[in-house]
């Protein structure tokens, strides 16, 4: 048998996990003031309707781009109902944590969707849902045939279920714990490293993650995998990770983020990045194409 590890080579030295666990208020360093071990809201606040049939509730973030990159696509192809306004949800403020909000999420993660095409009003929470939803209520982007389907589906599923060891994994010890742990870096880093060789040895043969068919598992996997390794999150992530060694999945990100809707879909609710890059809130298309020309004037 093993011997037990010695608690002083622990971090902090010392420690040693009690019987029973305890909530420490401030423990968990950026992101200490929005941290807690109960669900629910913490104060009222009612949500904001718009005058479009979609209503998001959201922030830039890879999950928040996820939908919004949809909506733009659909748009782009001529679905007018695919209108929507999107709100900015400031997770830093913990405005997921309104009534309103947790009346449509009670998980008090963004984005969060409510479809007002439909009588009552469908609300819907988890972005790979709302891709779906959105997908089959517009007949595009979510192959038909059975293969196909399945496919898209499993990478869909696929990026819900990997994406959370490269975001609250590798990139929180990597950019946002309040101390670095080599332990927790190195764990996750190797774990990172092996879903980008999954996805570079995938495209070697395919387009991109359904053959030649563009789809939701294309939308939902890039702004998570594309943009770490084009070095557009977690800074530095791309030198750290040697993402230089993914020829494929480079070639597929260029491709991706070369499409307009995606770089309207990727502006919208940002709450970081340059004052000018930012598009808060999305009430007409014009919102971001102020924004773009902004950007296209001073490339």
């Amino acid at each position: 048998m093993a011997d037990a590890p010695d608690p002083a080579n622990n971090l902090p030295a010392g420690y040693v996990p009690p019987q029973v666990w305890e909530w420490a208020p401030g423990n968990g360093g950026q992101f200490a003031n929005i941290n807690r071990p109960v669900s629910g809201a913490t104060h009222e606040k009612e949500l904001p309707i718009g005058n479009h049939p979609i209503q998001l509730y959201s922030l830039g973030t890879p999950n928040g781009q996820k939908v919004t990159i949809l909506l733009e696509e659909l748009l782009a192809a001529g679905h007018a109902g695919a209108e929507y306004d999107a709100w900015l949800i400031n997770i830093g403020q913990g405005d997921q944590f309104g009534s309103g909000f947790v009346a449509i999420n009670p998980n008090s993660k963004i984005p969060a969707m409510v479809d007002h095409s439909l009588s009552p009003a469908l609300p819907i929470f988890e972005s790979g849902a709302m891709m779906i939803h959105l997908a089959e209520k517009f007949g595009t982007f979510l192959p038909t045939d059975t293969v196909k389907r399945a496919q898209t589906l499993s990478w869909l599923m696929w990026q819900m279920g990997s994406a959370p060891f490269l975001g609250g994994g590798f990139g929180h010890f990597f950019t946002y714990a309040p101390i670095k742990i080599q332990y927790a870096i190195d764990r996750y880093a190797m774990e990172t490293k092996r879903q980008l060789h999954v996805l570079d040895t995938h495209l070697e043969s395919n387009r991109y993650l359904v053959g030649d068919d563009y789809t939701i598992a294309d939308m939902a996997i890039f702004p998570w995998y594309g943009a770490v390794a084009r070095g557009e999150i977690y800074a530095g992530a791309d030198v750290f990770l040697r993402t230089e060694e993914y020829p494929n999945l480079l070639r597929w990100a260029a491709e991706i983020a070369a499409r307009v809707p995606v770089q309207r879909g990727r502006l919208v609710n940002r709450g970081t990045g340059p004052e000018d890059q930012r598009v808060p809130e999305r009430h007409d298309a014009k919102d971001i194409d102020m924004v773009l020309e902004r950007i296209r004037a001073t490339a």
